[in-house]
């Protein structure tokens, strides 16, 4: 995740909801997030995958996703930012919650306060639903992210410890079922 930094640009951006059109800037995004995070190789993401989880033709959606979309002087719109997020739920609070998989924004319009905009919009989306908690990763690497976070009140989980398992391992592990 990256957070905010500098430019007059993202005076005139808007954070709205993604909408079927934006799926290929908001995949356009998610590489330019994977390159700041070094991680550019592990990207699998395909505009299939992603209208498919964000847009399904039947189904509710798995995910769900805001975008920061700039006027620029000519009067044409792009995006810049994104925030992705599903809803997740937790046995403790026995209620729902939001995680945020990813927020950017690109670093040209950074420091305009979209980041805090996108953390606003998912904290009225929590409160709206009666959701307790709002959650999310950010690499402990990124100390300017981890800053932000925690000038809007975040605080670190640092006694959890994240496990993952896929590719072959995850096969593996289903073959034993």
């Amino acid at each position: 995740m990256s957070p905010d930094q500098t430019s007059p640009q993202a005076a005139r951006a808007v954070i709205r909801e993604a909408v079927e059109a934006d799926v290929l800037d908001i995949l356009r995004l998610i590489k330019e997030l994977a390159e700041y995070e070094k991680s550019l190789h592990h990207v699998q993401s395909t505009e299939e995958h992603l209208r498919a989880s964000l847009f399904p033709a039947d189904g509710a959606p798995g995910a769900s996703a805001l975008v920061a979309e700039v006027t620029d002087e000519d009067g044409s719109k792009r995006l810049v930012g994104m925030a992705v997020w599903y809803v997740t739920f937790s046995t403790w609070t026995s209620r729902h919650g939001i995680w945020l998989e990813d927020l950017f924004v690109q670093p040209q319009v950074r420091g305009q306060g979209l980041g805090r905009q996108f953390l606003t919009e998912l904290a009225k989306i929590c409160t709206d639903r009666k959701y307790p908690r709002l959650e999310w990763w950010v690499l402990d690497w990124n100390e300017p992210a981890i800053g932000f976070y925690e000038s809007l009140g975040a605080v670190g989980q640092d006694e959890w410890t994240v496990f993952r398992i896929d590719g072959d391992a995850l096969q593996n592990l289903a073959d034993r079922a």
